[in-house]
């Protein structure tokens, strides 16, 4: 593929991620005003990001398996018209009860968008920058963390929850549109077998890499999906506030993606998602540190610089470790984020419910040092593999 073609392909998908990343996290943004508005608790409304998560984690290799023979400019065009009809329903929604299955609806397209985005990015770039390629498209939930969830947050916080999601829908029509005028007709991915599936699930290194990224979700989600109204109830900040601190996570998410695209080919994956894992742990081993909002930022950057990063290399270490199986390692490693999302929010959630706040980190650091371990054994098994 032409130079030129591959680069406005891989924006194209950048963007789709963008808004991809938008609409799972915005949940995370306006889960104060949203909780209030329909009449709920805060922990009650966290178990909308673990649903959203648990169909993402399901769906995905399942969509995966189903959508193999399909042309990806259709696929990836039509999963972004999903996810705008699914926005714009949520925020007609009247009630919580509602609220609920058109979301867990809404984020299959999150489901089918990022997984197969990276799969039909490694189909077309060239072999020897193929992990450049699935980095930079990740970029687009950096940028995401950056834009969207401060933007999200202030919008919830300032005109209230639906505005945010309206907002959503808007963005994913134009990110439909662009990923239809950008990609080639004809990019299919091989399609896998059952053989190549159960090749997959019961390879022991391949399945440690993705428990890396379900663990480091689940200790990320913990404590992430209650940012706002922790930030809120404990440091008694204000909208403006916390839009400017999720700014500020998000502005470090970018430049930790950035970074982790240039130099990834030379640190090694393995070794990369290591050194990502090791600053998210720092963070929530100093979180109690952060006792007023400069604090709090001082201690979110070293997780912000980790934590897309970490997603990113995952991708780029599992498409590295088996490319023949990249379609399903792609779908499952984006089940794994989800399934660690739905584990974090739900335990974040009973335990405020049972012990508060203060707890949250703590657990966190439990999830992320079961994730250091596991990248760290995966490492020396592919390093003996080798």
């Amino acid at each position: 593929m032409p130079v030129a073609r591959l680069r406005a392909v891989r924006q194209a998908f950048l963007f789709g991620n963008f808004v991809i990343g938008c609409g799972v996290m915005a949940l995370v943004g306006v889960l104060n005003d949203l909780t209030a508005s329909l009449q709920v608790p805060v922990s009650r409304g966290g178990q909308l990001i673990a649903v959203s998560a648990a169909v993402m984690c399901f769906g995905a290799p399942l969509v995966a398996g189903w959508v193999g023979g399909f042309d990806r400019r259709r696929l990836l065009a039509g999963s972004l018209l999903w996810y705008a009809a699914g926005h714009a329903a949520s925020a007609l929604m009247p009630s919580y009860e509602t609220l609920m299955p058109v979301r867990a609806a809404t984020v299959l397209g999150a489901a089918v968008f990022t997984p197969q985005a990276a799969a039909a990015i490694g189909a077309l770039a060239p072999l020897e920058h193929r992990g450049r390629h699935i980095t930079y498209i990740f970029i687009g939930w950096s940028i995401a963390s950056v834009a969207g969830m401060p933007i999200a947050a202030w919008l919830g916080e300032t005109f209230g929850w639906r505005t945010a999601f309206a907002a959503i829908a808007g963005a994913s029509v134009v990110a439909a549109a662009w990923v239809w005028a950008a990609t080639p007709d004809g990019v299919k991915p091989s399609a896998l077998s059952r053989r190549d599936w159960a090749a997959v699930f019961t390879s022991p290194l391949l399945m440690a890499i993705v428990a890396v990224t379900a663990l480091s979700g689940a200790g990320q989600f913990t404590l992430f999906s209650y940012l706002a109204p922790y930030w809120k109830a404990v440091l008694h900040a204000d909208a403006t506030q916390i839009s400017g601190l999720f700014l500020w996570f998000g502005a470090f998410g970018l430049i930790g993606n950035a970074l982790m695209s240039r130099r990834i080919d030379q640190l090694g994956a393995g070794r990369a998602v290591t050194i990502a894992l090791g600053g998210m742990a720092l963070s929530l081993l100093a979180w109690p540190l952060g006792t007023g909002i400069v604090p709090a930022a001082i201690v979110l950057l070293p997780w912000g610089l980790g934590c897309f990063a970490s997603n990113s290399a995952q991708q780029a270490r599992l498409g590295a470790a088996a490319p023949g199986y990249a379609s399903a390692l792609m779908a499952l490693n984006s089940s794994a984020i989800y399934l660690g999302q739905a584990a974090g929010a739900s335990s974040g959630g009973w335990l405020i419910d049972h012990g508060g706040y203060g707890p949250l980190p703590w657990l966190g650091l439990a999830w992320m040092a079961l994730a250091i371990a596991t990248s760290v054994w995966a490492m020396r098994r592919s390093a003996r593999d080798a």
